[in-house]
């Protein structure tokens, strides 16, 4: 009887299967899709290994698609011309490169993997088959990527007003000399 059961239920006892389904439930970007949803996305993933010190992409390459991170760590990282200098470092279950979901333009940053990696890849070429094929996930997905872009305008602003804060010369005082200089 177990031979004539359907293919797709062969996912269902494969644990490996089943802890990419768990990590994508997990990611922001694909929050609120049921098990079901995410079990057909994850069908969808590439996998790929990373060896320590190998460039997941460079800034400037083209946004081509979503990484996740299954084992291992990425350094996220930007030339500044004077070497390179760190912005944030990924663990396992995280994801990052989502706006090249969105559209194909260029990398503002380079990704390196620190450790032995494994990385999910969700091409956007995939990730657009999928969406045109469920509406479900279009939405969901949708709202979750706007989500994140606010979250990124609002910080961009935070840090922006704290540097015109910092670079802003200080109020003219009342001529007085302050206790401590006396």
């Amino acid at each position: 009887m177990l031979e004539r059961l359907p293919g797709w239920l062969n996912w269902a006892r494969d644990t490996e299967h089943a802890r990419r389904v768990t990590i994508l439930g997990r990611t922001p970007v694909f929050a609120g899709l049921s098990r079901r949803l995410l079990a057909r996305l994850a069908v969808q993933l590439f996998e790929k290994a990373y060896a320590p010190g190998e460039a997941v992409f460079s800034e400037g390459d083209p946004g081509k698609g979503l990484f996740i991170v299954l084992d291992g760590e990425i350094e996220v990282v930007r030339d500044t011309g004077q070497g390179l200098q760190r912005i944030v470092t990924f663990g396992p279950g995280t994801a990052f490169g989502e706006l090249a979901l969105i559209d194909d333009l260029p990398r503002s940053a380079s990704a390196l993997a620190t450790t032995p990696t494994r990385l999910l890849i969700l091409y956007r070429s995939h990730f657009e088959d999928l969406v045109a094929g469920d509406r479900v996930i279009a939405l969901v997905v949708s709202n979750n990527l706007l989500r994140l872009l606010a979250g990124y305008v609002r910080a961009a602003n935070v840090t922006r007003a704290k540097a015109e804060a910092a670079a802003a010369p200080a109020p003219a005082g009342d001529g007085s000399t302050p206790p401590a200089a006396r």
